[in-house]
């Protein structure tokens, strides 16, 4: 299901920026893009993203820009504290001894660089995460509950056919006696009317599709429920599929009627159509 989401937090280390792109796909496939100072948490953030989405192509991208004025260094306070006794503990011994700003700064421990807590740091990369996986989740809500009517729409007009194709039968089966026994009446030499029977009831048994309809309406009710539920159903409805469409298979290849070849057709479509749309969810 495709789905966008982002986000940024502002940390001791400057601004953490988090981006998550998504676009269908049978299972979960997470690409990830990490700058080298959280190049460490590539585990964990899989972790993370995993427990929250189960299918879908997801590229997620992180990043952590200092601030503009920072240049990373800072002064180390007490050791200048400590300079400054010095210097004043040695002043009238060294009566004529000057230091330059630039040789203060370049004793060694007076600038350092400001180092990165990894603990703080990751509590700060996971919050930034479940905040965007927040959004990306809802938004994925919002996008299948669209597809989940249009799903529905769908199972409709085949519980429609299915239940057109119901009333038909008594009809096509009343013909097709009626024209069998027409041919019976044809032939030259009488035959057997018991024998004759048993034929014609074998022969509309080989027709009868009442399973096949029934199973469909089994399969729809089974869809109505899926489709309501919160959790992840895009393999339980893929499944669901493959016994849709077996079903009209069968329902087609048993049709000796134009009407029930036309309704076995209708609903190899509908079914496909239902499958695409069921790519795009979880």
């Amino acid at each position: 299901m495709t789905a966008f989401a982002s986000g940024e937090r502002a940390t001791e280390w400057g601004v953490l920026g988090c981006e998550m792109r998504a676009v269908n796909h049978r299972f979960l496939e997470l690409g990830l893009r990490l700058p080298e100072e959280l190049r460490s948490y590539e585990p964990l953030l899989r972790e993370r993203v995993a427990a929250r989405i189960s299918r879908g192509k997801i590229d997620l991208s992180m990043r952590l820009r200092a601030p503009d004025a920072d240049s990373g260094l800072h002064l180390n306070e007490a050791m200048v504290a400590d300079l400054a006794k010095l210097n004043l503990a040695l002043a009238s011994k060294f009566p004529g001894l000057r230091t330059s700003l630039t040789e203060l700064l370049q004793y060694p421990g007076v600038l350092q660089s400001r180092g990165v807590d990894p603990e703080a740091l990751q509590r700060d990369v996971l919050a930034l995460l479940d905040a965007v996986l927040d959004d990306f989740v809802q938004s994925r809500e919002r996008e299948g509950g669209k597809l989940a009517v249009v799903i529905g729409d769908r199972a409709e007009a085949i519980a429609t056919i299915a239940a057109d194709v119901r009333t038909l039968v008594p009809q096509i089966r009343a013909g097709q006696r009626q024209k069998l026994e027409t041919r019976l009446a044809d032939l030259s030499q009488p035959a057997d009317p018991g024998r004759l029977e048993q034929e014609l009831v074998i022969w509309l048994q080989k027709l009868d599709v009442d399973e096949e309809l029934d199973r469909l309406d089994s399969h729809l009710s089974e869809l109505r429920r899926v489709l309501k539920q919160s959790d992840p159903v895009g393999r339980r409805l893929d499944f669901l599929l493959q016994e849709f469409n077996r079903e009209a298979n069968t329902l087609g290849s048993k049709s000796v009627d134009a009407r029930t070849s036309n309704a076995a057709v209708e609903l190899k479509v509908l079914i496909d159509q239902i499958r695409e749309q069921i790519q795009n969810i979880e």
